[in-house]
């Protein structure tokens, strides 16, 4: 239900923003019986800035919320090319994950999440631009305030609930009035895409190019970044491009430019021409490694890109924030079942808690790789002697793609969970 003129908005629960994180936290609460309202400033359908690649781990997430996927574009795994070598690496079929990714436009993902949210009894507000929080004489969030329409018409509401969930993106604007600030010591990425009519838009390999080069690759200067094709299904190929650096102050790249230079160099028959460009070149920050934290605070819970919880390893946000919403809704709802305000934030604890224990040393391990592969030198060298070694490459397909089992598993799987504890927690 889309409802654009209520006054005023009463639930268990609200959560600001419909993206990805906060459609699966109010899928999740929904299907556990509270009462959730959905507030987002935009009407759907609209866009996200994203590579619209889903890891077998967001698959993971959606077979969990029930989405139908019929009709979207699956991928068998991942081409990397760098260093001269071009390897293939098949998504490895495991007890918790499948041995798939997909494709999917974030102009279809976003409603298609957030109607199943609805469809499951969730309230859903578009048009509600959320302008800051209510709080009781303790400080605690008790609700938001937000500005419905434009102009004459425009008119304020007031959503109240126990609880409100922050999943407003990269901005966080509710979290950052709130004193949550973001830690400029953590890895910050930035992205930038656009799509292409292409004949490789029916492949079934993801493909990613460690190398960016400021001309003509080989002969030129390696800038720091990487590139990837990603297949749509419809006729179409995403197509970006994406730096990262260890702190805040992302590497200033020439976004425009380089992309412009680097499809200039690939194969013509691929098609990535200006006459084949389906809309314009933009670009977005990854906040990661829980670059704003804590994750749960006086009535206030923080999921997916607002919390920074986009992946170090590969710029994906969209596996966390649906598992963060997951997890947020099964501790919500057991704090909503205790008679005090104080065992509702003993249970709630346990958000962080989970959060801490499944990312927190697999994001540090993300740091020190960051650290390392913002030198673009340092990239061409692990791509141009890694790549061709294939037992080395399973353990970091696994690494990269947050592909591993976090119990039990093969050797790589345990090794990569034993060097994620012994490093401190992000």
């Amino acid at each position: 239900m889309t409802d654009e003129l209520a006054r005023d908005i009463v639930a268990d629960v609200v959560v600001v923003g419909a993206g990805p994180a906060g459609a699966a936290t109010a899928y999740h609460l929904a299907s556990l019986g509270v009462e959730v309202a959905v507030l987002d400033k935009a009407t759907f359908p609209r866009d996200k800035i994203c590579g619209d690649g889903l890891t077998p781990a967001a698959v993971h997430e959606l077979v969990l919320m029930g989405m139908d996927t019929t009709g979207w574009t699956r991928n068998r795994g991942l081409t990397v090319i760098g260093g001269g070598h071009t390897v293939q690496m098949e998504w490895p079929d495991q007890k918790s994950l499948p041995g798939y990714g997909m494709t999917r436009a974030r102009m279809s993902l976003d409603e298609e999440l957030i109607r199943h949210g609805v469809a499951r009894g969730a309230r859903l507000y578009e048009g509600h631009m959320v302008t800051g929080a209510i709080q009781d004489v303790d400080g605690r969030v008790t609700g938001v305030t937000a500005r419905v329409g434009r102009g004459a018409s425009a008119h304020n509401v007031t959503a109240r609930a126990k609880l409100v969930v922050e999943a407003g993106g990269v901005s966080a604007r509710l979290a950052t009035s709130m004193g949550l600030r973001a830690n400029d010591r953590r890895p910050m990425g930035v992205a930038a895409r656009t799509y292409f009519r292409s004949p490789r838009s029916n492949e079934e390999w993801m493909e990613s190019h460690l190398e960016l080069w400021s001309g003509e690759p080989g002969r030129s200067d390696l800038l720091p970044g990487y590139g990837w094709v990603f297949p749509m299904g419809d006729g179409t190929v995403n197509v970006g491009l994406g730096s990262v650096a260890s702190t805040a102050h992302a590497t200033a790249l020439p976004y425009r430019q380089v992309f412009a230079e680097w499809t200039s160099h690939l194969p013509e028959e691929w098609g990535f021409t200006p006459e084949n460009q389906v809309g314009p070149l933009r670009s977005a920050a990854l906040p990661m490694s829980f670059n704003r934290k804590p994750h749960y605070v006086e009535g206030l819970v923080v999921v997916g890109d607002a919390g920074g919880m986009v992946s170090p390893f590969n710029g994906e946000g969209i596996a966390p924030a649906l598992k963060a919403g997951r997890l947020a809704a099964a501790a919500i709802a057991q704090g909503l079942s205790r008679t005090t305000q104080a065992g509702l934030d003993r249970a709630m604890s346990a958000y962080p808690e989970q959060l801490r224990d499944e990312y927190g040393g697999y994001y540090s391990l993300g740091r020190i790789f960051v650290r390392l592969i913002e030198n673009p030198k340092i990239m061409h060298l692990c791509t141009r002697y890694g790549l061709p070694i294939p037992r080395l490459m399973t353990l970091v397909h696994k690494l990269l793609s947050d592909g591993f089992e976090r119990s039990g598993g093969d050797f790589d799987d345990r090794l990569i969970t034993t060097l994620a504890k012994a490093v401190p927690k992000a």
